[in-house]
């Protein structure tokens, strides 16, 4: 699944770096966007540079999540998609061995 990074999370004198606001398709709801609280979220850059972050927690009432990086992405990630890695479950990862 893919999702639109909007901004940074900021306020109205700071902004904060390694976070940023993700917009995800389909999921107009706060109870909708708190299912994807702690999944894994990849930037990839053109040059194939990766940086792995989290969602955190919700941003309002209209599906808005927050995702905090280890890094801070470059301010030309606004915009762009970023993949949620999908959860694995445990008989998942049992099946796996």
């Amino acid at each position: 699944m893919k999702a639109t990074i909007l901004s940074f999370r900021r306020g109205r004198h700071t902004q904060t770096t390694n976070q940023f606001l993700l917009e995800l398709p389909g999921v107009d709801t706060r109870a909708l966007a708190s299912q994807f609280i702690g999944r894994r979220v990849l930037w990839q850059s053109t040059a194939g540079k990766k940086i792995y972050g989290k969602i955190t927690q919700t941003h309002g009432n209209s599906g808005i999540v927050r995702a905090r990086f280890s890094k801070g992405l470059p301010g030309t990630a606004i915009t762009n998609k970023i993949e949620i890695i999908e959860k694995e479950t445990k008989k998942a990862t049992k099946e796996k061995k």
